[in-house]
């Protein structure tokens, strides 16, 4: 029964160690160094701790092991999920429409996202090249919409780093600032 309790303890620790190193990761990328350095001091103590008991195990090798491995396994695609969850950060979106489809533009305005618009040259025809920033967890409505009312549009999403200046709704601007 020890061993069972050892193995358990040290793969959900594991979840909680690795879970945390995917969101230090991730939030260091995205410029949040404060809190992804906070996160990294507990992520390193946290492993610490259970690598101490992992290597001084006397006996169940194989399934301290498998514990250690399993926990790692589990731990990254819960972090994953939960940087998915959390979608901290900000996207900027480039629509390019099929011809001069102001309507789109009007219509995204209207619920309030802020748009700037370039007019390009298609193969064909001239088109609209949209730009829209929004916070990532916008990318599925605003997307949505876009779809909604100019299907024939080719979409690009890209992370942003960095905003300064620009317009924001002021239901949206808490997020981005």
């Amino acid at each position: 029964m020890s061993l069972f309790i050892t193995c358990l303890l040290i793969a959900s620790v594991r979840i909680v160690d690795v879970s945390l190193g995917t969101l230090r990761m991730v939030l260091t990328i995205r410029g949040k160094r404060g809190i992804g350095s906070l996160i990294g001091f507990v992520e390193v103590l946290v492993w610490f701790l259970i690598v101490r008991r992992a290597l001084t195990a006397v006996e169940g090798g194989l399934f301290i092991a498998v514990s250690y491995a399993g926990g790692f396994a589990i731990g990254t695609y819960i972090g994953i999920w939960l940087e998915e969850k959390l979608a901290i950060g900000n996207v900027s979106i480039q629509v390019i429409t099929k011809g001069k489809d102001y309507n789109l533009v009007k219509a995204l305005r209207k619920e309030g996202y802020a748009v700037s618009t370039i007019i390009t040259k298609g193969k064909d025809q001239e088109n609209l090249l949209l730009l829209i920033e929004v916070s990532r967890r916008q990318i599925k409505k605003t997307i949505s919409l876009i779809n909604e009312l100019a299907k024939d549009s080719f979409i690009t999403v890209s992370e942003t780093r960095h905003i300064i200046g620009g317009y924001f709704h002021p239901e949206n601007r808490r997020r981005f600032l």
